[in-house]
């Protein structure tokens, strides 16, 4: 089997002492930890362009190296000409080694290279420690080609934690690097 990523070896071997000390836990089985990652493409053009849907599809898969899923409307509504189970974007869930290399790369190098980047909010807390950040253009991942994009798209990014509290998952993301505005 390959070598384990270098952030989960990171969290092993520091993080969770660490952590373990801060929140005042015997078992290391009650630190939180990061369950899975999911990135979410949603197009409401695609309901006149499906060509659209191909092209997302493809800089998903090239950004999360997974290959993504279509995800369709769950109902009709008329006033958006939406169809039930028509294909209106894509998803990819991520979870073990190929979750902690997409939060390192993400962390490392793609949110450095966001112009005028300050550090993320800390009010995008769920209330069960999850953690949701929107971003507006995909271009900012160093995978993508710039002379493939036909359109700049947003995706959503959900870091999902095994943390009860928002307060528990704010100390982990903050002990694996991600970068809150101080």
């Amino acid at each position: 089997m390959s070598e384990m990523a270098r952030l989960r070896a990171r969290y092993r071997s520091e993080v969770l002492p660490a952590l373990m000390k801060e929140i005042g836990c015997r078992n290391p089985m009650q630190v939180p930890r990061l369950d899975k990652i999911v990135v979410n493409i949603g197009l409401g053009e695609a309901i006149q362009n499906v060509k659209v849907l191909d092209s997302a599809v493809e800089e998903l898969a090239t950004i999360t190296g997974q290959k993504p899923v279509i995800t369709r409307a769950r109902k009709a509504i008329a006033n958006f000409k939406l169809r039930a189970d028509m294909p209106i974007g894509c998803m990819v869930t991520l979870r073990g080694d190929r979750m902690y290399e997409f939060f390192d790369r993400l962390v490392n190098a793609t949110l450095p290279r966001v112009r005028d980047f300050k550090g993320l909010s800390d009010r995008s807390f769920d209330g069960r420690g999850n953690y949701s950040l929107g971003i507006r253009e995909q271009i900012i991942f160093p995978e993508i080609n710039l002379d493939k994009i036909d359109k700049v798209k947003g995706l959503t990014i959900s870091i999902i934690t095994t943390a009860r509290t928002d307060s528990d998952a704010k100390l982990l993301l903050r002990a694996l690097g991600f970068p809150f505005r101080s």
